[in-house]
């Protein structure tokens, strides 16, 4: 998993990242999120350029076109069934493979990830002694964008083993905190729907 490293400050702290890929992308017609261009640039693309200053090691949670993925340079991980059994299924993926203490999970589809993402969910997790951090953006709890510690694979795979699917289920189950992104709401506008993504692109704040 050389691919995807980086050093210095952004790898300290022990942080992985898995952007998750995995939907079927129902409201999109079908339509494979992550691939979707959004101003000329992939979703995925732009995920990437915004999570990779922040971490170690970028993974990536696909069920579908994983040859498109991978030609992004990070490796590339299925659910462990083809069930399509949501978040928590790639979250566990990476979780087994991982080699840092903390793995950041994100969704593909929010085009205007916080820069200081990974950082300010770890000063939650560890204010608190949590095992996992999960963002609030001061109206509502954001559960796709959490920060787990890497001794949660067990227990989350045991969830899931047992039929469990319900992030905030899972979470509320564990030592969790939320981390107050209320200042940053923008990080949490994602495109579900060819509608969403024509207004954005109609009235996306200006590139710098």
């Amino acid at each position: 998993m050389s691919e995807g490293i980086r050093d210095g400050v952004a790898c300290s702290a022990g942080i992985s990242a898995v952007i998750l890929a995995g939907g079927r992308g129902s409201r999109m017609g079908g339509a494979d999120k992550g691939l979707i261009e959004v101003a000329g640039t992939a979703l995925i693309d732009r995920t990437l350029t915004a999570l990779r200053p922040q971490v170690c090691t970028v993974l990536i949670n696909a069920n579908r076109n994983r040859e498109a993925y991978a030609r992004r340079g990070c490796p590339v991980l299925a659910d462990a069934t083809p069930d399509y059994d949501g978040p928590l299924a790639g979250m566990a993926a990476a979780l087994a493979v991982i080699e840092t203490p903390w793995l950041l999970a994100v969704p593909c589809d929010c085009p205007q990830l916080a820069p200081d993402l990974a950082a300010r969910l770890l000063a939650a997790a560890e204010a608190a002694g949590a095992e996992l951090a999960v963002a609030h953006d001061g109206e509502r709890l954001q559960p796709v964008f959490v920060l787990l510690h890497r001794d949660l694979r067990v227990p989350l795979a045991q969830y899931l083993d047992g039929g469990g699917r319900k992030l905030e289920h899972w979470y509320r189950s564990r030592r969790m905190t939320e981390a107050d992104f209320s200042d940053r709401p923008q990080t949490f506008v994602n495109l579900n729907s060819p509608d969403e993504k024509s207004a954005y692109e109609a009235n996306r704040p200006p590139a710098g």
